[in-house]
């Protein structure tokens, strides 16, 4: 090439004049055999079959319920308003030849990183189909299930398909949240040179497309599944399955879709957050020059991680959280609606896929109220992007309580109890407030306009141990709050589920567990905006990271640091909000849990006396396995940051030409060292998540069986559920509020504050920040994941626990 040309005759001038190459981390940009194959296609013939596919899925919709009919066409609408969007993103320029470089080399080491990630996933998930399929077979049945005349292979073929379905909707959710951020964060820093305000749409939109996305297949996958079922087993017809039952021949797919989503947070997160922390560590800390420098070796891997552990991962931890929210409302809404002899239980049971059909209306259009101004060449003052996000939020907020309740009116209403759909209305009212509270309380402590992050700021002043000191006690209080909140919540919505009139056989109210599912919806209820919001924070650290490398303008950067410090706090909240989300979610599970033991045990199962040993025993081990899992999780990011480190050191010192621009470093090699080391570290945290309740009940059921306890292996995995959600919830708000407010408050100083960029002030700042990082993108957002995974693993397995 002319610049290596130029390196051996002596006459390389300043590194910014160069030509700037940036190596490819593939020699192709990769695209998964699904998509290959369908662009092989010629055009004519793939629109029939979208149309037979699309006249088959009404088809079917149509043969079960006109409300599965609203949801398809709701869906597909909603899908076409996500090709808008991409196509009114990739319609913006990239910028100038070193952007589109730069860009082009972060596309391919995520693409080239996703497709390894993944191949190594499934074929993790096809050993467990395998597993769960033999277990299926040996399997005692249900009495719904012998008089419906489903044998234990039918039970266990549509396990395993609802299983590899989730897995596979999962993944494609996933690649799609990276698909779009790795192809915005260019135009995101183009737009950036032309005004903050097109910056934030472009990144806006892109996230929405991603959201809209990842909520719609989530809601789509569910709905043709059960719809499938409902014609293929010919559900409520003489001698067969009643609709009641028929929600938990759904488990699998959530079960699927958190087992990707577990090793997708896992890999992603260490990969993201271990260049990261090498690239700090060397690049501000020892040689002292700016983030996303381009003489940082690990500038590269650091900006590919942003995609594969905050867009492809976070796309797919909210699509298991919404899946398993959905299946587990459906099914306490089917248990309920038999228990009270409801005569069309339908609305009930699908009352969660009307309201996240819903969710994708009322969240595009608070995504399309966020504009740019008509003539970006006029300057006008600075808005904060924060308070533009707030007021999409707001938009959708108010359009998400008109649709919730006109859809308890809708389906909720029964003539056995005329006001319900009311309290039932109130319940998502209280869930709706419960997920702005949460935002909010997150926002204050992770936002440095806000007094917790400025005082930590200021901590940093008097060196690195008060710095820590002082981020640890942060992530310590803000844990009070949210559970305050989560308490009321949950209080409040059983008791008006408890008072809406609904009645079982004796008398006894029965909509409690049903109310507290409603408000969990109520929370998910704005998801797609709320996914947005995260998105836009990894597409902002990209296009910064874009400038910065491209040696743009100082006021183009001002921008981006600017977006990228409001993406710190979007992801902060909306980390927030998942934990939220997980712990309703996970209640409902537990409830359904129990529910499946009762039906298999032909026995009542209610309550888990926690005073016998070996129950006690194993809360203890549940709480156990959260610190555990969150200790080889942060470890993991500590072994592969120091090999990143090394590296990086090694080039400064081989390479001293690289700091006066004269040497381009090896990005290439960074990129390898955490690709490789990240797929090695998810394996044992992961393996522990599955493998441990599994063990664990089958122990208590073989100790249970010799001292004559037949529910004692499915009463200790309770314990350890029920355990794990508390720490869990505890340690994941911990990690994720400490994380983001050493994050920000890193930030606050670089914007000039406390001796600005370079002092000492700022280095003690870095060292939180890297502290945090492992915190808050690498075991914070896989233990909200693994609350939920245990909760539908253990739900999928229950029959091994007796």
């Amino acid at each position: 090439m002319m610049m290596d040309d130029d390196m051996e005759n002596g006459s390389l001038g300043p590194f910014q004049d160069q030509p700037r190459t940036f190596p490819n981390m593939r020699s192709k940009p990769y695209v998964p055999l699904v998509f290959r194959v369908l662009m092989g296609i010629n055009v004519r013939v793939l629109f029939v079959l979208c149309l037979l596919g699309l006249a088959v899925i009404f088809y079917i919709g149509a043969s079960t319920s006109r409300i599965i009919v609203f949801v398809f066409s709701i869906c597909i609408i909603t899908f076409v308003f996500s090709v808008y969007l991409s196509k009114w993103v990739l319609a913006k320029d990239e910028g100038p030849p070193e952007m589109a470089q730069i860009s082009d080399a972060i596309r391919d080491g995520a693409e080239g990183f996703f497709r390894t990630q993944y191949g190594t996933i499934s074929k993790m998930a096809c050993l467990l189909a395998l597993v769960i399929f033999s277990i299926y077979l040996f399997r005692s049945t249900t009495p719904q299930q012998e008089s419906s005349g489903i044998g234990r292979a039918t039970s266990a073929y549509i396990t395993v398909a609802a299983f590899l379905l989730g897995a596979l909707c999962s993944g494609v959710a996933g690649y799609v949240g990276m698909w779009v951020s790795v192809r915005a964060n260019v135009r995101v820093a183009s737009a950036a040179r032309r005004s903050a305000r097109e910056a934030l749409q472009v990144a806006v939109r892109a996230g929405g497309f991603s959201a809209i996305v990842v909520v719609g297949m989530a809601v789509i996958g569910i709905a043709i599944l059960y719809s499938t079922f409902y014609v293929w087993l010919g559900v409520d017809s003489p001698g067969s399955m009643k609709v009641t039952d028929l929600p938990l021949l759904l488990v699998g797919y959530g079960f699927g879709a958190s087992f990707v989503a577990l090793f997708a947070q896992l890999g992603g997160g260490i990969y993201t957050k271990a260049a990261d922390v090498g690239a700090d560590l060397v690049g501000k800390v020892e040689q002292g020059i700016p983030e996303d420098d381009p003489r940082n070796p690990a500038v590269i891997a650091d900006l590919v991680g942003d995609n594969v552990g905050d867009c492809a991962a976070r796309g797919a931890d909210l699509f298991e959280s919404i899946a398993a929210e959905i299946i587990s409302a459906m099914i306490l809404g089917g248990t309920m609606a038999q228990r009270c002899k409801i005569e069309d239980p339908s609305g009930f049971i699908l009352f969660p896929l009307v309201v996240h059909s819903f969710d994708l209306v009322v969240s595009s259009v608070g995504i399309l109220s966020i504009r740019s101004t008509r003539d970006s060449s006029v300057k006008v003052p600075m808005e904060d992007p924060m308070a533009i996000l707030q007021k999409g939020y707001s938009v959708t907020i108010v359009l998400a309580v008109l649709t919730f309740g006109v859809s308890t009116r809708w389906l909720l209403y029964t003539e056995q109890a005329p006001s319900a759909w009311l309290n039932f209305a109130l319940c998502g009212l209280v869930g709706i407030i419960t997920a702005y509270v949460f935002v909010w309380i997150t926002k204050y402590y992770t936002d440095y306009k806000h007094e917790p992050v400025r005082t930590l700021a200021l901590a940093s002043s008097t060196g690195h141990g008060t710095n820590i000191i002082a981020g640890v006690s942060l992530g310590l209080e803000s844990t009070a709050l949210p559970v305050l909140v989560i308490s009321v919540s949950i209080v409040s919505a059983y008791w008006l589920g408890q008072t809406s009139g609904l009645v079982d056989e004796t008398g006894n109210p029965t909509g409690g567990l049903f109310g507290t599912a409603v408000a969990t919806m109520g929370m998910l209820s704005t998801a797609a905006y709320v996914l947005t919001m995260d998105m836009f924070g990894p597409i902002a650290d990209n296009a910064g990271g874009i400038v910065e490398m491209s040696q743009q303008p100082e006021s183009v950067r001002e921008i981006t640091d600017v977006l990228d410090a409001v993406g710190n706090t979007t992801k902060a909240t909306t980390k927030g909000f998942a934990i939220g989300s997980a712990a309703l979610a996970s209640f409902l599970l537990f409830s359904a849990y129990m529910d499946e033991v009762a039906a298999f045990a032909h026995e009542p199962f209610k309550q888990v006396d926690i005073a016998i040993p070996e129950v006690f025993i194993g809360g203890l081990l549940g709480s156990m396995l959260i610190f555990l899992f969150s200790g080889w999780a942060c470890s993991a990011v500590g072994r592969t940051a120091q090999e990143v480190v090394n590296e990086v050191r090694r080039q400064f010192i081989e390479r001293p030409g690289i700091m006066e621009y004269k040497v381009k470093p090896d990005y290439g090699r960074c990129v390898a060292i955490v690709a490789s080391a990240s797929l090695r570290e998810m394996i044992k945290p992961g393996a522990l998540a599955i493998i441990s309740p599994i063990m664990l009940g089958f122990m208590f059921r073989i100790l249970g069986h010799y001292t004559g306890h037949p529910l004692l292996g499915a009463k200790v995995v309770a314990a350890m559920l029920m355990f794990a959600t508390v720490s869990g919830i505890l340690m994941a708000l911990f990690l994720n509020t400490a994380g983001g407010a050493w994050d920000n408050a890193k930030k606050f100083i670089e914007t000039g504050a406390l001796g600005g960029k370079g002092s000492d002030t700022h280095k003690a700042a870095v060292t939180g920040d890297t502290v945090g990082d492992p915190f808050k993108d690498t075991a914070g957002p896989s233990i909200h994941v693994l609350i939920k995974m245990l909760a539908t693993i253990t739900l999928v397995m229950a029959p091994i626990f007796l």
